[in-house]
């Protein structure tokens, strides 16, 4: 799920000032502590191979967060894709992989318990290709 910053419906507005609420953007229930990361990539970057060997080679940690600049296309267990740009705000569920398409800068909010072994273990698989 993905909105566009402009999109999101203004919950108060005055002069100088709006602040914009989208209700229902993915739940958090059960998920403990949050971790936030700032990612940048470069255009052409993929991640894909990085994820082989995890469940079903996919990042299964949900994510929310929003894109600073750039584009990214975000691919899921079902095949669907989603391009996310600069100023969308977005939640990809569990079993996803992402690939840059311009160079980006985006922000995570992400479970710690969940998303923590998924860098390790990207880590660990750019340390072995090096």
């Amino acid at each position: 799920m993905k909105v566009a910053s402009a999109e999101i419906p203004a919950k108060i507005e005055s002069p100088g000032a709006v602040a914009r609420q989208q209700l229902d953007f993915g739940d958090a229930t059960d998920y403990g502590d949050i971790a936030a990361e700032h990612f940048e990539l470069d255009a052409g970057t993929d991640i894909v191979a990085l994820l082989e060997g995890l469940e079903d080679d996919l990042c299964q940690s949900p994510h929310w967060g929003y894109i600073v600049e750039g584009a990214l296309t975000v691919t899921y267990s079902d095949g669907s894709e989603e391009v996310d740009e600069g100023g969308d705000m977005f939640y990809w569920p569990p079993g996803h992989t992402v690939r840059a398409d311009e160079d980006s800068e985006f922000v995570l909010f992400s479970p710690q318990h969940e998303h923590e072994p998924v860098l390790d273990h990207i880590r660990d698989k750019m340390a072995e290709s090096a």
